[in-house]
């Protein structure tokens, strides 16, 4: 998937990528997200309405990790968003949201883990949650 450009600021976007969207075949609600540089990490759970929304039956829900890219282009911002299952190649995904989801790509979770343990030998990596 490419990128997404709107003519909003930076916070909007935000504030738009992390609101709750509700439709007839299901929920999508963003329980946490954290911003770090310009990577937008969210845990979404996903509540099926109708059957069959990401192999779900209808009521039941999963929680994924997702990857908002952020980029900035004259007076516009852009998102490129992934999932964990995709092995987004960025890795300074909260920890904490490692326990909020179901594991998707061990691989990505063990480079998520390393880049912390490098980063908290020196000194920690800079990680502020959005709000």
């Amino acid at each position: 998937m490419g990128w997404t450009y709107v003519r909003t600021s930076r916070d909007q976007l935000i504030r738009e990528l992390t609101a709750t969207e509700d439709t007839d075949r299901g929920r999508r609600e963003v329980i946490d997200h954290a911003l770090i540089d310009n990577v937008l990490w969210s845990v979404v759970r996903i509540t099926a309405k109708q059957p069959g929304l990401s192999g779900l039956a209808a009521g039941e829900s999963v929680c994924i990790i997702c990857c908002d890219l952020l980029e900035a282009s004259g007076n516009e911002w852009g998102y490129k968003s992934l999932v964990e299952a995709e092995h987004p190649y960025y890795y300074s995904c909260p920890l904490r949201f490692l326990a909020m989801a179901p594991e998707q790509c061990a691989t990505w979770r063990a480079r998520v883990r390393s880049c912390h343990a490098r980063h908290g030998a020196a000194g920690g990596a800079a990680e502020t949650t959005a709000g």
